[in-house]
């Protein structure tokens, strides 16, 4: 037996080698279910984090155009290769050194298998690892032993009907074809014994006894409808290692980050998030659920990266809780609320600047409102309304800085 050599698949905007852009960002190295490949089941989900994280895949060997495994390997054999794969990846320049940003580890399946195997075996690598649609033991070794064997003489397409009930929640593939297809077709055209030669693995993996020994954070996703690897298990992971915590994705069956890569994304952003140390300052504890993350994407919608990255770098002891607090109440529990669209909430939010003469703040709104999809005649009106109940020369001033922001868009 021998370690498989694996190969990186970049699913979010590369780092510059030369420059160390895309460095600063914290990465997540993600991992693929047996069967398919990390761009198909992990694409959606990478976008929607890539403005806070690089996302690297791997995929298991004869998967998804990889080359083909020679033998037969262990789950530890392929916890190795990836981090080969990390220590590679450092020294090409793509992803930071140890210790510069945080890095994370995501797998489903055989790549959640690989994601304990990694933190049983190599502590310290990740600084946080979630373990999506897995388990610390899945099924037996018999049933694995004689899926390989049928697969290495038949083929994979004897897998296709099979995998498409247990992969999905019930409706998923009539209501979205293209996604799950694309996932069927990597299973089809995978190479019947490199699937073996995982199948052998998986018969050989077991870590039900050894799960306290993993020191690293673990966030243990489940997906509802999963009849493969239940929410028990999931439940069972969180509480077997040191610091776990457990979660469940109700549209999802097997392949939580295709199923619902919103649900998947907000899991991982918020958990990852919550290990992601400020400037200055230890990491503030957060669950998934924290309205923090939330509101710091609309925060940054309607503000700005440039804005809001220059207020986290501006960040110390002194004023972390204040920024924490503003994140999570006033951006994550009013202005993600249904209540009101974001042209609304910003005449409202201007209105309240000019009353209270707060013409730094009311600059910073006027920026936001343009974002938020307001016309210069709307905020000349609110503008107006303001002469009326809050005082003419309270407008006056809201007029000169509305004209001067007015006129960078120009």
């Amino acid at each position: 037996m021998t370690s498989p050599a694996l190969r990186p698949i970049l699913l979010t905007a590369a780092a510059d080698a030369a420059t160390g852009s895309g460095r600063s960002k914290p990465t997540i190295v993600v991992g693929p279910s047996l069967g398919t490949g990390a761009a198909a089941l992990w694409g959606s989900t990478a976008a929607l984090l890539a403005e806070r994280f690089t996302v690297i895949g791997w995929d298991l060997p004869g998967h998804a155009g990889a080359e083909a495994s020679e033998a037969d390997y262990t789950m530890a054999e392929l916890a190795d290769a990836v981090a080969a794969l990390i220590a590679a990846l450092r020294a090409e320049g793509a992803i930071a050194e140890a210790g510069e940003v945080p890095l994370f580890y995501a797998g489903v399946s055989i790549g959640g298998a690989a994601g304990a195997q990694l933190g049983h075996d190599h502590p310290g690598l990740f600084d946080g690892i979630s373990i999506i649609c897995s388990a610390a033991k899945i099924g037996t070794p018999e049933g694995w032993a004689e899926r390989a064997e049928l697969v290495a003489a038949a083929g994979t397409p004897t897998m296709v009907s099979g995998s498409a009930e247990r992969w999905f929640a019930p409706g998923f593939l009539e209501e979205h074809p293209q996604a799950g297809t694309a996932l069927l077709h990597v299973l089809q055209n995978a190479d019947r014994h490199s699937y073996a030669h995982a199948c052998r693995a998986l018969a050989g993996y077991d870590l039900r006894e050894e799960l306290g020994s993993i020191t690293a954070p673990v966030l243990a996703i489940a997906g509802a409808h999963d009849a493969v690897c239940p929410p028990a298990d999931a439940e069972a992971l969180a509480a077997g290692v040191a610091d776990g915590r457990a979660a469940v994705v109700p549209s999802a069956a097997h392949l939580a980050p295709v199923e619902d890569p919103e649900a998947t994304a907000e899991l991982l952003a918020a958990f990852f998030g919550s290990l992601t140390p400020r400037s200055g300052s230890a990491p503030a504890p957060r669950l998934p659920g924290d309205p923090y993350d939330a509101g710091m994407g609309v925060r940054r919608q309607v503000l700005g990266d440039a804005h809001v990255d220059r207020a986290n770098a501006g960040v110390d002891d002194f004023t972390a809780e204040f920024q924490e607090m503003i994140t999570r109440y006033a951006w994550g529990t009013i202005w993600t609320r249904d209540g009101l669209d974001r042209v609304t909430r910003s005449a409202i939010t201007l209105t309240a600047m000019i009353a209270g003469g707060y013409w730094e703040e009311l600059e910073m709104h006027v920026h936001a409102a343009v974002r938020n999809g307001m016309s210069a005649e709307q905020i000349k009106e609110v503008f107006l309304q303001s002469a009326i109940y809050c005082s003419v020369p309270a407008a006056n001033v809201a007029f000169k800085i509305g004209q001067r922001v007015l006129a960078e868009y120009e």
